[in-house]
């Protein structure tokens, strides 16, 4: 099936992590109940927080950066279609195979037919948010194929048969003797005496990998950066898991977002000095792996690359929403969000949390099947400020929130204060009337039933005991 920008549709229904069960301030008022989760956000996203500004703080041209990573995403946004079909004559050039997704379903199928045509029952993956969106994992075991985290976190939100809830430390919401109590109960072949000391964990994860990673010949990655003008792909680390993986397997299966493509080496160099300062806190990444199709003696004899939509050209379509696919992934806006700090990743329902995600996921599902993310944030402009490619997150939530699906209820109050503001005597007689609401609701500034719904988290400002109406006739 051939696929084609520009053709919109989003992100199907019933596959892949997009959509949650619940709607985000449920979900929200759940997770607040929760006051080691919120101790563990707490913690993790300090000190993120403060490792990331000093790195920043040690560059004088970081905004000059921000603002050519910017400039960077606008121009390959603008012409997408020539470098992917750039990127796919390199990639085919050396020795690569090119696959097209329109959705999750075809890239589901695609993978999974690659890997059983090579005969294997096991992949060990790279940490990749493309093939959770997409729910690669179900699908592969769907189809008898065993797929094994090798990213740290990941592996802990595997084994616990959780759900990631930080783009960049997936398992933040877990704890040292949470970790080890997993390992005890799902990893194979680990010690029963383990304790709860970081790096005996961590060595106990290293064998385990190890072994798996010597033993299965199929790997599955997703990539940071796909460049057009060489064919070459890139995936950024910190543990040597996506080393491991993108060298040693006989077949190398890549996932990709359409606008994970940069033009050229020289803008690759942009983005390597941005995303460690703004993920991590580090100056650089630990492991940077590179790799250009099929090299003979080196590493994989098969590449194969899947170019994702999955509800991206949808999101292409909208002028002002089209700034979130800029994203990096660097987690910058979860780690300053007050909102996610609070909440967790797991309140959003998708494998986007926080507040890039509360762009991000709305597009790629249609807002109305993702209708409470949007509001899902305070406007602080926190995330505006962290954002290493400058995304404008407020403004696409107030864009949303324009597109959302409002209740008959909310409409109609809408239009009633409308047709009010547009007819001054009948105008003069409400402000006079809203005097009334001081004595109506909670602490008196609320709104009687059934409008109360409105104002449990706002309030309404009180009206003067003057207005400006008869402060004039008065003079």
């Amino acid at each position: 099936m051939t696929t084609f920008l520009g053709m919109p549709a989003t992100a199907p229904r019933g596959v892949g992590h997009l959509r949650g069960d619940t709607t985000f301030p449920r979900a929200a008022r759940q997770a607040l109940g929760n006051e080691q989760l919120r101790r563990n956000l707490r913690h993790a996203t300090s000190t993120i927080r403060g490792k990331s500004s000093r790195v920043i703080a040690e560059l004088p041209d970081w905004q000059e950066l921000r603002t050519a990573g910017s400039a960077i995403k606008a121009d390959v946004m603008s012409r997408l279609p020539e470098l992917l079909e750039q990127l796919e004559a390199r990639v085919t050039e050396r020795g690569g195979v090119v696959h097209w997704a329109a959705d999750a379903n075809e890239a589901n199928q695609i993978v999974t037919g690659l890997v059983r045509a090579t005969g294997s029952d096991r992949v060990i993956k790279v940490k990749s948010m493309a093939t959770q969106e997409i729910g690669l994992n179900e699908a592969l075991e769907a189809a008898g194929i065993q797929p094994v985290e090798t990213d740290l976190a990941e592996l802990i939100v595997q084994l616990g048969n959780d759900r990631p809830s930080h783009i960049l430390v997936p398992a933040i919401h877990r704890n040292r003797t949470e970790i080890r109590d997993i390992f005890l109960a799902a990893m194979p072949g680990v010690d029963p005496s383990l304790t709860d000391d970081p790096p005996v964990l961590a060595a106990a994860a290293r064998k385990y990998l190890r072994e798996t990673f010597l033993s299965t010949r199929v790997a599955v990655s997703g990539a940071n950066f796909g460049i057009a003008e060489t064919g070459t792909l890139a995936v950024v680390e910190s543990e040597g898991n996506g080393r491991m993986c993108l060298t040693l397997p006989d077949t190398l299966i890549t996932v990709m977002g359409i606008e994970k493509v940069v033009p050229t080496w020289r803008d690759l160099e942009v983005f390597l000095q941005l995303l460690p300062r703004a993920s991590t806190g580090e100056r650089m990444n630990p492991y940077t792996t590179m790799w250009t199709g099929v090299t003979p003696g080196d590493g994989p004899r098969e590449f194969h690359l899947v170019l994702l939509d999955n509800g991206r050209s949808a999101v292409l379509a909208d002028e002002v929403g089209r700034q979130a696919l800029h994203c990096i992934r660097c987690s910058a806006c979860l780690n300053v969000c007050p909102v996610y700090e609070r909440t967790g990743g797991h309140a959003y329902g998708s494998v986007y949390p926080g507040p890039i995600g509360a762009v991000l996921s709305p597009q790629l599902t249609g807002v109305e099947d993702n209708a409470s993310l949007p509001y899902a944030s305070s406007l602080c402009g926190a995330c505006f400020d962290a954002c290493p490619v400058k995304i404008d997150i407020p403004s696409i939530l107030v864009h949303l929130r324009n597109r959302v699906p409002h209740p008959p209820a909310e409409r109609a109050a809408m239009r009633a204060a409308a047709y009010t503001m547009d007819r001054p005597r009948l105008y003069a007689h409400a402000q006079r009337a809203a005097k009334l609401a001081r004595i109506a609701g909670r602490r008196g500034r609320g709104l009687p039933p059934p409008l109360s719904s409105w104002t449990v988290s706002r309030d309404l400002p009180a009206p003067p005991d003057q207005t400006f109406r008869d402060w004039w006739a008065s003079r």
